[in-house]
C-alpha cells in the first residue's frame, strides 16, 4: 500500500514537472518571438530600403525627376511612378527610372536613392501631437525655417520620433539619406517651381542641437538641410545632410 501511494506521488509530481515546463517553454517562446516581431517592426524599414537600394546599385538602376507633370495645375500626367519604395521595378524593371513629385506645392525628389515624398509645410518639431502623424505621411518642414528661394535654412525632417519602438510606424523616405555624396542633386517643388539643389556635405549631432534650426532665418545664403535619425532605426542622434542651390 505505501509502495503503491508513493508510485502514484512520484508520478503526479512527474506530471506536475512536464506541465511547469510546458508552461515556462511556451512562455519562452512566446517572448522570443516578440522580440523578434519587435525587431522586425522596429528595423524592418530599414532593411527593406537597405536591400532595395544594394539590388538597384546592383542592378545599375538610376533614377531621374520626370518632367510629365503640369506645374500649372498641379495635377500629374498618368505614369508611373516608380522608387527605391517599389521593389518590384526595382528587382525587375527599366535601368533608368522616372521619379514624379507628389505634389508641385511642395515636394521632395532625391534621384540617388530613389526617394520621392510630399512636404507638409511649417509642422512644429517639439510638438510631438503635431509632428508624429505627419512624419506617417510624408516629410515635415520645420516651423520658424524658410521656404525655397529665400535666404536661410530649408530644415526638413523625417522618422524623428518619441519612442525607440514607434520608429518603424514612421515615414522612412530619410532612411538612405546616409548613402547620399558631395554632388547628388536635390530636387524641391514649391508652388508649382523646381529648386535644384546639390549635397555639400553630412553632419551627426546630438538630438539637444537645435542651433540650425534656431538659426534658419539668419543666413544671408540658401541652404536645404535635411534630418533623420542616426543610427537608422534609433532616436540617440541626428543626421544632417547639407544641400546648396545648383
Amino acid at each position: 500500500m505505501y509502495f503503491n501511494t508513493n508510485k502514484a506521488t512520484i508520478k503526479k509530481m512527474k506530471r506536475s514537472e512536464i506541465l511547469r515546463f510546458l508552461i515556462l517553454r511556451t512562455i519562452g517562446n512566446f517572448l522570443v518571438l516578440f522580440a523578434v516581431f519587435g525587431i522586425i517592426a522596429t528595423f524592418g524599414p530599414a532593411l527593406y530600403y537597405e536591400v532595395s537600394f544594394k539590388v538597384a546599385q546592383a542592378r545599375g538602376v538610376s533614377y531621374i525627376v520626370s518632367s510629365k507633370f503640369q506645374a500649372q495645375s498641379s495635377k500629374l500626367i498618368e505614369t508611373q511612378n516608380v522608387g527605391i519604395d517599389d521593389f518590384a521595378a526595382v528587382l525587375a524593371g527599366p535601368k533608368v527610372q522616372e521619379l514624379i513629385p507628389s505634389d508641385t506645392n511642395f515636394s521632395i525628389l532625391i534621384p540617388r536613392i530613389g526617394a520621392t515624398a510630399k512636404i507638409f509645410p511649417n509642422v512644429d518639431p517639439s510638438n510631438e501631437n503635431q509632428f508624429l502623424p505627419i512624419l506617417m505621411k510624408g516629410v515635415a518642414h520645420a516651423a520658424g525655417s524658410v521656404f525655397p528661394g529665400m535666404n536661410g535654412n530649408v530644415y526638413l525632417f523625417a522618422h524623428s520620433t518619441d519612442n525607440f519602438w514607434d520608429v518603424g510606424r514612421y515615414n522612412a523616405v530619410f532612411y538612405l539619406l546616409k548613402d547620399l555624396k558631395k554632388g547628388d542633386d536635390v530636387v524641391i517643388f514649391y508652388k508649382n517651381q523646381r529648386y535644384n539643389y546639390v549635397v555639400t556635405g553630412s553632419k551627426i549631432i546630438d538630438p539637444s542641437n537645435v542651433s540650425y534650426l534656431v538659426n534658419s532665418q539668419n543666413q544671408d545664403k540658401q541652404q536645404l538641410i535635411l534630418q533623420t535619425c542616426w543610427p537608422p532605426g534609433t532616436t540617440f542622434q541626428r543626421l544632417l545632410v547639407f544641400a546648396s542651390p545648383k
